[in-house]
């Protein structure tokens, strides 16, 4: 296997995804010794001094990133983007309730199904009868007569789309949105949204936290009990640690915000996702070796879904490219072919090798 100068291969993982090399050396020094304290940050207490700085520049830093005002909440949470399927409408949605869910894919599917325990998930969209190659536009979302709050899912890592607008709701309706796989790698409105969430372990950090940001007006909503580890307003209340947190992902997720803001924030950063895409598609676009099933206007920054004509040379291609020094190309088990992940942290330089290699592939074997 090649590696590169850095010895470090491409990782084109959907996730855990890749993670900048600044952000890595800097954990490599705090794993060891933070703030001169004699111990590493998996050492430290959860309600020590070290942690409670780490807390609280994670949430200013995060604020600052995304313009985040005082009326929402940030919260540290657990158990991924799969827990908050369950607790949103936990906290949301009266029993019987009616909810509202656009389902451009696998995760938005399950996110859907796990409504059902409290009420009914009306689908504003459907993109299963065909084969989840699009996101829908704001005219094809059909809404409920006063549904609790509506969700969709902003990137969609298996099938290659993304929203690149803002779905508007009916009026008092709270937009919920599943950011995973594209959190800060573009600007966000917040003002737009009642509730954001996503599992660090795509653009964010490591496995093992997922950042929820909720206005704070809903932490008033809850329609029933709930235990405190279910609850959005137990964890605001208890400064994200109602128990003990996962202080390491959290940490290295308070870094990466701060390289977002060393990298200019987020206008610079969309800037950067944007060419990285162009110079992949571009490049898949001008052969008809490469297919790639995302309708174009839908076409995700983050997660660029392509196969050659037959499995067979899906495999030669996924081997090939491991030689060459670039790993985790293959495709969710459900779709096949490959999908190339550039998040935030994934170099341009990157892509650029990447397509010189899918040109000698095609020249090899096409």
């Amino acid at each position: 296997m090649t590696a590169t100068a850095t010895d470090r291969i491409l990782n084109f993982s959907a996730g855990p995804g890749v993670l900048p090399e600044d952000v890595l050396r800097q954990v490599q020094h705090d794993i060891w010794n933070i703030d001169g304290s004699g111990m590493g940050i998996m050492e430290h207490s959860h309600r020590a001094k070290v942690y409670d700085r780490v807390l609280a520049e994670a949430i200013a830093d995060c604020r600052e990133v995304g313009n985040i005002g005082d009326d929402y909440a940030v919260l540290f949470m657990t158990g991924g983007a799969t827990a908050q399927n369950h607790l949103i409408p936990a906290n949301l949605l009266e029993q019987g309730g009616t909810a509202d869910y656009a389902v451009t894919g696998h995760w938005a599917k399950h996110t859907a199904a796990e409504c059902k325990l409290y009420g009914t998930a009306h689908l504003a969209f459907d993109g299963g009868p065909t084969d989840y190659a699009f996101v829908p536009s704001q005219n094809e979302l059909n809404f409920s007569d006063r549904p609790a709050y509506f969700h969709y899912t902003s990137n969609n890592t298996i099938r290659g789309t993304q929203y690149h607008y803002v779905p508007e709701t009916p009026e008092g309706v709270p937009l919920v949105c599943d950011m995973c796989s594209d959190i800060y790698s573009r600007p966000i409105d917040i003002t737009k949204y009642g509730l954001v969430y996503a599992g660090a372990q795509k653009n964010l950090g490591p496995a093992g936290t997922t950042l929820v940001i909720i206005r704070k007006d809903l932490l008033e909503r809850s329609p029933r009990p709930l235990p405190g580890l279910m609850s959005y307003k137990v964890f605001a209340e208890k400064d994200s640690r109602p128990n003990t947190p996962p202080v390491f992902p959290i940490y290295v997720v308070g870094q990466v915000f701060k390289w977002i803001l060393r990298q200019g924030g987020l206008a610079a950063i969309e800037q950067r996702n944007v060419a990285k895409a162009k110079v992949v598609y571009d490049a898949l676009d001008a052969t008809e070796f490469y297919i790639t099933p995302a309708r174009k206007d839908s076409r995700s920054l983050m997660n660029v879904v392509f196969r050659t004509p037959s499995p067979e040379t899906d495999k030669l291609f996924l081997a090939e490219a491991l030689e060459a020094g670039m790993d985790n190309l293959k495709g969710h088990r459900s779709t096949g072919g490959m999908r190339a992940s550039i998040y935030n942290a994934f170099p341009a330089e990157g892509c650029e090798t990447f397509v010189q290699f899918l040109r000698e592939f095609e020249r090899r074997h096409g």
